[in-house]
This record gives structure tokens, sequence and C-alpha cells, in this order.
């Protein structure tokens, strides 16, 4: 059953790309077939597979729908002689014609017998069996600059509409209130990857209003973070008057807000992670960003480049934790500031990605445009899966390349969806 399902995605693609042999097509009954137009691919599950396909069939010009199959008796198997739906069905393309296929009405389909080129079935395999990331690399490097250009860009919207969805999805989920949603995905993003999850759970169970009524007061702010986070149940020294303070003003604010216990979900790692990612840190970090009048979300709105947003989100923990990681351990004393590589990322990864959602919420282009724009002068990641793109010939010049990329990763190679990348298809192509 799995070969017979590669093999119609293989024929699919066959049809698609038009990467049949340039010889003459026929019928199973011997007409000529000339495709103008293999038509445009289904993207539901219901109906034909192809859409107003432009056929010449013995000279006749046929506009209508194109059916992909393994084989003829395929037709039967799923129903379409009973559907209506496929009556409008021009050609049937199969891999082996076993029997002939009729409407509703019992006409006769026509069927085009239409077997996968051995060298793109051949090449298929190499990229699904390939241990190399990307299985495409031999040829990444020959690419014209116009289809890596093409293909790019169109990695880098597709980016974005993900990340717009996901705030799309939080805004639905906490009453289209952006300022919240705002704080929820950039508290996700202070996660930097390892307590990603932990601090989006973490947020998402954050009394915003609380946090509004207190913004001017920085140590509660801090106690309040600490608090709902499940960080002040350490056990520091008795002289330890930071802790102290923030259990002091926890319990005060847990009685005026009735707060809840921090839920079990909430779960902090520290293992394998450096003391400047240490989750107190950060949440101080954060605190910094949040003791100001003006709501953050409002203020990185008004940012006209990269540089003006790095000021809004520059931040520095406060002074107890230039001597510490975690409550009542010291280490050595240094300021505990976000990084210009830690900036970069809550710029792409936070900034960018509001800034095109909130454009589109708003109909105004111009924020969408922003984004882009941000992307493009800001600095590449620098990462595992960038190098390896690098390695393989591709140029990197920047964040809007490095998102790209990483979408190209995740959302392709890692499920060897190699028959959607154009990548893929050049291979074939090339190959084919």
């Amino acid at each position: 059953m799995a070969k017979e399902r590669t093999d119609e995605k293989l024929l699919h693609y066959v049809w698609r790309h038009k990467l049949y042999p340039l010889q003459p097509l026929h019928t199973t009954t011997g007409q000529t077939v000339e495709v103008i137009d293999p038509g445009l691919p289904n993207t539901h599950d219901a109906g034909p597979d192809f859409f107003n396909a432009k056929l010449k069939i013995d000279g006749t010009l046929w506009v209508g729908n194109v059916e992909v199959h393994v084989r003829s008796s395929d037709w039967m198997r799923h129903g379409h002689d009973r559907d209506t739906a496929y009556d409008n069905v021009v050609l049937h393309v199969v891999w082996q014609a076993d029997c002939e296929v009729k409407r509703t009405g019992g006409e006769p389909v026509p069927q085009l017998e239409l077997p996968c080129p051995e060298t793109v079935r051949m090449h298929y395999e190499e990229l699904q069996q390939s241990a190399f990331i990307p299985s495409c690399y031999s040829i990444l490097g020959t690419l014209p600059a116009l289809t890596v250009h093409s293909w790019m860009s169109a990695l880098q919207a597709e980016r974005f509409e993900r990340k717009a969805g996901d705030i799309r999805t939080r805004l639905e989920q906490h009453d289209g209130r952006w300022d919240d949603v705002f704080f929820i995905t950039l508290a996700r993003n202070f996660g930097f990857g390892l307590n990603a999850d932990t601090f989006e759970i973490w947020a998402s169970h954050l009394p915003f209003r609380a946090l509004e009524k207190h913004r001017d007061n920085v140590q509660q702010i801090e106690a309040l973070f600490y608090g709902t986070a499940g960080l002040l149940d350490s056990n520091g020294p008795e002289e330890d008057r930071y802790l102290t303070g923030l259990k002091r003003e926890y319990a005060y604010l847990a009685r005026k807000f009735d707060l809840p216990a921090p839920p079990d979900s909430v779960r902090w790692r520290m293992l394998r992670l450096r003391p400047g990612n240490f989750p107190h840190v950060r949440l101080s970090q954060l605190a910094s960003l949040y003791s100001k009048d003006e709501p953050l979300f409002s203020r990185m709105l008004e940012a006209r480049t990269p540089a003006e947003a790095c000021v809004l989100f520059t931040a520095k923990a406060s002074e107890y934790w230039e001597t510490h990681f975690t409550f009542g351990q010291e280490s050595a004393k240094r300021p505990k500031r976000l990084g210009a590589n830690a900036l970069n990322l809550i710029l792409i990864n936070t900034v960018v990605p509001f800034l095109y959602a909130y454009g589109m919420h708003k109909g105004n282009s111009a924020l969408c445009e922003r984004a882009a724009s941000f992307l493009d002068a800001i600095k590449a990641e620098d990462n595992y899966i960038i190098r390896q793109w690098k390695a393989a010939g591709l140029e990197v010049k920047n964040a809007a390349d490095s998102q790209a990329l990483l979408q190209l990763r995740t959302m392709y190679c890692d499920r060897k969806d190699c028959l959607r990348c154009r990548f893929g298809y050049e291979y074939l192509r090339a190959r084919g």
C-alpha cells in the first residue's frame, strides 16, 4: 500500500510538471493527446486531482478535469463511477490501464497510460534515502540565482504566514488582546529554545491585569513573575534580602489578586543550559522591559528600523543577578544583559511576526513591508541548520535568507517532502 501511494504521488508529479518523455502521447484507444495545460492541483481531498486542464484529444480541444491513479480499476474502487463530481473528467491518467472506466451515465472516459520515467523514480528514491541533509546538496551550488531567489522568497512568505497563524491562534485563546499575546510570544522567545514551551505556559497563566496595575514597580513585577513561575520556593540563606523581599511582595500580590498556585506544567529545565539562559535571569530581564508606563507592544509598532526596535528590547537583569544565576548561590560578578545575538532573535521571532500579523489584521501594508525590510537588515541566524545549508553551497546573506531556509528544513526536508520543493524539482528535472 505504501508503494502504491508513492507511485501515485510520483505520477501526480510527473503529470503536473510534464516530466514524461518528449514523444507523442496516445490514449488506450489510440487517440493522440496533446497537453496544453495539465490543470490546477486539487488541494482538497474531495474531487478530481486536477481542475481546468486544457487538452487536445485527436485534435479536439477539451477543458475539464483530470484524475490520476496507479491502475484504471482504482476508478471503481474509489467509487468515481457512481460520483457525479467525476463526470467532467476529460482524461484518466494511469500508470497501468487494466480496465475501461465510465462516468455515472455510462460514457467511457479517455485514458492515458503514463508510466513514471525510471530516472525520475530512481532519483526520487535517492532523495528519500539520502543520509545527507539536505538530500539535494549535490545540485544546490549549480542552481541559477533566479531559481534560488524565487524559492527563498516563497519560503519566506510561508514562514510569515505560519508565524502569523500562531499569533492568530493565541489571539483566539486570549479574546483578541494583542498586548497580552505579544507578551506571551515574547516570553516564549525568552526561553531561547530549551525553556520556550515552559515560558509560554507560564506567560499564558500570568494575571495580566495584575501586571498592568504594578507596572511602575520593578520589584513587584519580579515578585509576580518569580512567584507565578514557582521559583520562590527556593530556600536561600536568611540574609538573602532580595529573595526575602520577593517572597514578601508575592505574598501580598497573591492575596490581593487571589493568585492560584503555578500550574504543574510549568517545569523549568536547567540541565545543559548556559547559566546566562537560566529562567531566573531571563525573568528579571523580561521584568525590566515591562516596568515602564507605556505598553511595549505599542512602542514596538512605532519602531521604524531594527536599531530602534533593539533599543526598546535592550534589557538588563536587576543588580542581584550580577552576582547570581539562581537564588542564594553567588557567582562571579557580571552584568546580565541581552546580547546582540539574543536581541536579533527577539526581533526575528517576535517583532517581525507581530509587525506582519498586525499589518494583515489592520490591512496596513506598510507594517507588512516593514516586517520584510527588518529581516533584510538583520544579521542571519547562526545555527547548525543554517551552517548545513551554507556547506551545501547556498549563500545566506541576512535573516530573510535564514528564515526561509529554516522553513525549508522544517516543513520540507525533515518531512522528506521533496515533491513540493522547487530544489527537489530541479534535482528530478536535471536528472530525469
